[in-house]
């Protein structure tokens, strides 16, 4: 039987805004991998779940070969767990994705010197008069709050805030979300740019690696000077720090040309660069599935 892939698309919940962008990413990448002879089966998260049904005699699919996946909700992701635990290849791994999570990700990054603003990590019910944390800051403002688990899901999951006030307000709504944890990250004032990314650097050799960054839009840019080759160096590092090989990111270029990691995702929708990255991504995908699990 010819070995065939599953791509598996994200939780339109966690793509607001980017739906259409996020689900046409997937199907151009499963479109090379056809042209170069592989099936590939593309999933919906709900789709995963599916189990065998005694009455019609319905089984699951077979084994895929190699997962490529965009989903981000630790109840998918371990729903592919019993699929990876038999060393068939994911990308991104699954440990990876979960990575991404801010409360995972913020000490991964400090912990391989990645530069990024300060940052801390609290209780969403600090606010409350009830159990108060001495770790709410008074100053100086503005600061970010951000929801300590996935990336943006809908208006207020990320929101810079000018006073102890507003960030009070802000804990109230996130705690009565259901989230539990917040970050709160110090602004830093500069350029930002976001970045893409395919591959995993080998120690001297960025041959089989793919780099992209553009500004991003609704800003008035100062464009400081900068090092493209430092930026990608920490981009890749990060990346490394959390197991990603087809990844995202935003950084702030200051006016000193320094620059500070903001966040780093798993498998973006690659908008603006999709029919260009859309083969990159897939001829990674085969290179995975040549050097199985292990690269």
């Amino acid at each position: 039987m010819m070995p065939y892939l599953w791509g598996i698309y994200r939780e339109q919940q966690h793509s607001p805004g980017r739906e259409f962008d996020d689900a046409e990413i997937l199907r151009l990448v499963a479109k090379h991998v056809e042209a170069a002879g592989y099936q590939v089966h593309l999933k919906t998260p709900e789709q995963l779940g599916a189990a065998y049904d005694p009455s019609t005699g319905r089984r699951p699919d077979p084994l895929p070969s190699l997962v490529f996946l965009m989903c981000e909700r630790a109840e998918t992701l371990s729903s592919l767990e019993p699929i990876e635990m038999q060393a068939i290849p994911h990308v991104n791994p699954l440990q990876a994705v979960l990575n991404t999570y801010r409360d995972r990700m913020i000490p991964l990054l400090a912990a391989s010197a990645i530069p990024i603003p300060r940052s801390q990590i609290i209780s969403s019910n600090s606010s409350d008069p009830g159990h108060p944390s001495p770790q709410l800051p008074t100053g100086p403002f503005p600061i970010w709050i951000k929801r300590a688990d996935v990336h943006n899901t809908q208006s207020g999951d990320v929101e810079l805030v000018s006073s102890p006030e507003d960030l009070r307000v802000a804990l109230v709504a996130l705690h009565g979300r259901g989230i539990s944890h917040v970050v709160l990250q110090q602004h830093i004032p500069g350029d930002l740019l976001k970045f893409y990314g395919i591959g995993k650097p080998l120690a001297s050799n960025r041959k089989d690696t793919w780099f992209k960054w553009f500004y991003h839009r609704d800003q008035e840019l100062a464009r400081y000077p900068f090092s493209e080759e430092a930026l990608q160096t920490i981009a890749q590092r990060a990346a490394s720090a959390v197991g990603l090989e087809v990844y995202g990111g935003d950084a702030i270029i200051t006016p000193t040309g320094e620059f500070f990691l903001i966040d780093i995702n798993a498998w973006p929708s690659f908008a603006l660069f999709r029919e260009e990255a859309a083969p990159q991504i897939a001829t990674w995908l085969l290179r995975r599935l040549r050097q199985g699990a292990l690269l």
